[in-house]
């Protein structure tokens, strides 16, 4: 199969798609869609999804889909040679994953994916979606520090808000999925695609300076650790593919002073 996989490596889900291919040996052409410059509003990439969003994959010149855990249920699937800790055949194990990828959405994105790097309202909109929330939920980074490098106005009320929903939702995975018997989520000893998603998510918040980021984490040991298991799980195209994160952090670091 022909697959070409649009992202942005910003944009939190791009990047567990694109780290999924390489550590899965999976051919792909990654085309870059710049979120900052409006290229996922284009007329062309719209014919890709009309949503105007990334992550976006076409297979074979003809099958198009979007929506980053669909996506990844689609190539754990559908490419021969991917193991099968990161979609189980065993249905009520897929059943499990299902369910923590939708509880992904309504509750964890909800206070870290506001971490997202800043756009203007008119140009956000990959999944994340942060500018396209009315602005008492604006989120937690974005209204304790990138708000004034953009003209806007800091919500200290928004921010404590997203941190409650963030730190709440930290607490659940420890108490519900990081079990003492495995590494990962629902005590595996390896990684399905579950955790990618909920790491990748939560690496977000390498945007928040390290007093905040502490204190957001710190509480959560068994989160942290977690997070370094996915790390070496997907070694080197876990930090490979985060450079970009890491290079746009130190360039607000920069503005800042």
């Amino acid at each position: 199969m022909e697959l070409k996989v649009y992202v942005d490596r910003l944009s939190q889900p791009s990047r567990a798609i694109v780290i999924f291919c390489k550590v899965n040996k999976i051919d792909f052409e990654e085309v870059g869609i710049e979120l900052l410059k409006g290229q996922h509003l284009t007329p062309e990439f719209k014919e890709i999804n009309p949503m105007g969003k990334v992550p976006a994959i076409v297979v074979d010149g003809k099958f198009k889909l979007f929506e980053s855990h669909a996506i990844l249920i689609f190539l754990a699937s559908a490419f021969p040679g991917v193991a099968d800790h990161w979609y189980p055949a065993d249905l009520y194990r897929r059943a499990e994953i299902h369910s923590i990828l939708d509880w992904h959405h309504s509750n964890l994105r909800h206070g870290s994916s506001f971490t997202y790097f800043p756009f203007p309202h008119e140009l956000c909109s990959d999944e994340t979606n942060v500018f396209q929330l009315n602005a008492s939920s604006a989120g937690f980074i974005q209204n304790t520090l990138l708000a004034p490098l953009f003209g806007r106005s800091l919500n200290p009320q928004a921010a404590a808000e997203a941190e409650k929903v963030l730190s709440s939702s930290l607490s659940k995975i420890e108490a519900l999925w990081l079990k003492e018997s495995g590494q990962f989520l629902l005590g595996s000893s390896q990684p399905s695609i579950a955790d990618l998603c909920l790491v990748c998510e939560i690496m977000q918040l390498e945007f928040a300076d390290e007093t905040d980021r502490n204190r957001i984490l710190g509480p959560h040991k068994k989160i942290q650790q977690w997070i370094e298991d996915t790390k070496s799980a997907t070694k080197p195209h876990f930090d490979e593919v985060h450079q970009t994160l890491f290079a746009a952090k130190v360039k607000l670091q920069m503005q800042r002073k």
